[in-house]
């Protein structure tokens, strides 16, 4: 059973890998509070119960580390992870963090899980790469992508409820309160454009016409399709409403604003998946509505996107 990790917070996810290590490790794993972890989110102090395994566990202080993102199908070996070349990523700022620790006999063991995809090889250049600068040998650096922890949490399936992360295919339930508070939410923090400019109608395109016309990847596409298109005639009503036509001008002056910033961005970016994941990431990081309500605020973007009112279009009707 696969789950929507990028819909969690970075507490949400971090609580989620301490109930995991819980498990592999023992109850004796302690997260800490936030705010500056040196270095580390959890740490556990003795010999674990079953990692690696039950025959060679790891004895000593293991050092835990939880790496969030919002974005949806991201990678251990992009750039701003991972590159022995910038120090500008996120193992290069951890790693003197790690380093200090290992000098100073705090780390025998180290971890970090990501909900990022993991290849063989991105795995062995990352973990040989910490190794050699922080003095650990290879065999005590663990690194887990989303591939493994669908297989931990097969094994322990109690741990995803501890945090009440839902399948993604679980239904999403939404009222037309939680919707306005949404809207509204996106308009009092976006920069609106000063004057509201009233556009027609724009002409649905076929989905698949609309992905190439923007290079959004078939996989991006598929799955958020998959996992939003159901919500949208939700949305579609309420916005549709007469009752609801303060909304909808603000839904108009939102993707106005959208465009705005789509035009201005697209250029950095070679697919339109990673506009979707500006978009997101300004969103969250903006406002605590959307950030709590990140699911609802990704089926907002795909009903954007899904009816043509951000993205490139052309003039074809759909059927």
């Amino acid at each position: 059973m696969k789950y929507a990790y990028e819909d969690l917070s970075p507490d949400q996810f971090e609580n989620l890998i301490v109930f995991l290590c819980h498990e592999l490790l023992g109850t004796a794993v302690q997260g800490f509070s936030k705010g500056k972890d040196g270095g580390r989110d959890a740490k556990f102090v003795g010999t674990a119960e079953i990692f690696p395994s039950k025959s060679a566990p790891w004895n000593g202080t293991v050092i835990i580390q939880a790496k969030h993102t919002n974005g949806y199908n991201k990678k251990f070996s992009e750039s701003d992870f991972f590159s022995v070349t910038s120090k500008s990523n996120i193992i290069a700022e951890e790693i003197p963090k790690i380093k200090s620790l290992k000098d100073n006999k705090q780390l025998d063991h180290y971890m970090l899980f990501s909900n990022r995809k993991l290849s063989g090889i991105a795995e062995s250049e990352i973990r040989a790469h910490i190794s050699t600068i922080c003095g650990i040998p290879e065999e005590s650096i663990f690194l887990c992508g989303v591939e493994t922890l669908e297989t931990y949490f097969k094994k322990f399936p109690n741990v995803p409820k501890l945090v009440n992360l839902d399948p993604i295919d679980s239904p999403l339930i939404v009222s037309p309160d939680d919707l306005a508070e949404i809207v509204e939410a996106l308009a009092r923090n976006m920069d609106v454009v000063k004057e509201y400019i009233e556009h027609p109608p724009t002409q649905r395109v076929r989905y698949e016409e609309k992905n190439k016309l923007n290079n959004m990847s078939d996989e991006y596409a598929k799955a958020q399709r998959k996992r939003y298109l159901k919500d949208t005639e939700q949305i579609r009503s309420f916005l549709s409403a007469p009752e609801n036509a303060e909304y909808l001008q603000r839904y108009e002056t939102v993707i106005d604003e959208f465009n705005f910033k789509i035009i201005a961005k697209r250029q950095d970016y070679q697919l339109f998946d990673e506009v979707m994941n500006y978009l997101a990431d300004l969103l969250f990081n903006r406002d605590p509505i959307l950030k709590k309500n990140q699911k609802l605020t990704r089926v907002m973007l795909f009903y954007m996107y899904w009816n043509c009112d951000i993205g490139e279009t052309s003039d074809a009707e759909t059927d």
